[in-house]
């Protein structure tokens, strides 16, 4: 298997208050998440695939609404960085949807998802190359721990593991179609960054 992460200066800073490294533990988090839905089966399958699908959704909504405003304000070229990025997630976000309306033990639903995991990896490893070390080399102290708060909101609207009974606005939404997970990610991600 190809990694989605290859280590740079400064992944060890704390996520809580470094967008880069909040963001590149997500890519570890998304690729363990791959790997246990294609070693498990039955109900184990679709409860890790139900955490994958609302870790990509946040994680995309989350790069949309703070990592990419920041790339095209604070890096040469930025437009087009984002532009490229946008296309990737677009795409994944087509082939995340027709999966999310699989069934996960259909003949058709393994070869798709192994088809998002290779889009997902490739467009980490351009997020990684041509946004995160920009970001690193653009952003202050104070600029990486803003932007992970923006992450950080939209990380809280889907919770890895839903606690069943839990009738919670949150929870429901975790449980939800993924536009929706994404609409309220937004807003929330909007919220915590001062632009509501």
């Amino acid at each position: 298997m190809s990694e989605l992460h290859t280590p740079q200066a400064g992944d060890d800073a704390a996520p809580d208050v470094d967008v880069v490294a909040l963001l590149m533990r997500q890519h570890g988090d998304i690729r363990n998440l791959f790997d246990e839905v294609e070693a498990t089966t039955g109900d184990a399958r679709q409860e890790a695939f139900r955490r994958l699908v609302r870790l990509l959704a946040v994680h995309e909504t989350a790069e949309e609404e703070v990592v990419h405003p920041f790339v095209r304000r604070n890096v040469a070229g930025g437009d087009e960085v984002v532009e490229a990025r946008l296309a990737e997630e677009r795409s994944a976000k087509e082939t995340l949807s027709d999966l999310d309306e699989m069934d996960t033990g259909d003949p058709k639903f393994m070869p798709r998802l192994l088809a998002l995991r290779s889009e997902v990896q490739e467009h980490a490893r351009a997020e990684e190359r041509y946004e995160f070390i920009h970001i690193r080399r653009s952003a202050d102290t104070a600029a990486l721990a803003s932007l992970a708060r923006g992450v950080k909101a939209a990380e809280a609207m889907a919770p890895t593991r839903p606690h069943p009974g839990v009738e919670s606005a949150t929870a429901n939404v975790a449980l939800g179609p993924v536009a929706a997970l994404m609409d309220r990610t937004r807003d929330a991600v909007r919220t915590a960054m001062g632009r509501d």
